[in-house]
């Protein structure tokens, strides 16, 4: 296990990025950082450019205009990257999947590790979701 990997266990550094979602989503992965779900206590900070980020959090479906704009914010994230697909849309397309709009599933333009599925997935299920891919990682 290389050093990098080591330090994915004890401090996660994430980045919040949107490929087209209704917000519900995004909603809620603000509601994690409240104080009732204080992700912090994990170790885990929102950062604001995925340079510094371990963890990439995609939410929405990728629409057709930002397949290029996730593959190029992906390819800025330091490797190794963990990627979250957070919500049906992410996961699969959810209700999107046959309109003209979708660029496909979030797994046919960048390589996930962590699927979390729900409309809108609930905090909750977000934390455990990241934590169960720590002891994973263990």
């Amino acid at each position: 296990m290389n050093l990098k990997t080591k330090a994915l266990k004890k401090s996660l550094w994430v980045y919040h990025m949107s490929g087209g979602s209704c917000n519900n989503c995004d909603i809620e992965i603000l509601d994690c950082l409240t104080p009732k779900f204080d992700i912090e206590r994990f170790g885990m900070v929102l950062v604001g450019s995925p340079r510094h980020a371990d963890v990439l959090l995609c939410t929405g479906i990728v629409n057709k205009k930002c397949v290029e704009r996730v593959k190029e914010v992906y390819k800025q994230t330091a490797k190794p990257c963990v990627v979250v697909a957070i919500g049906s849309c992410a996961c699969s397309g959810g209700m999107f999947r046959d309109g003209y709009q979708m660029g496909g599933p979030l797994d046919t333009i960048i390589p996930v590790d962590v699927y979390i599925p729900g409309c809108p997935p609930k905090p909750e299920a977000m934390i455990a979701g990241i934590v169960k891919f720590l002891e994973k990682l263990k």
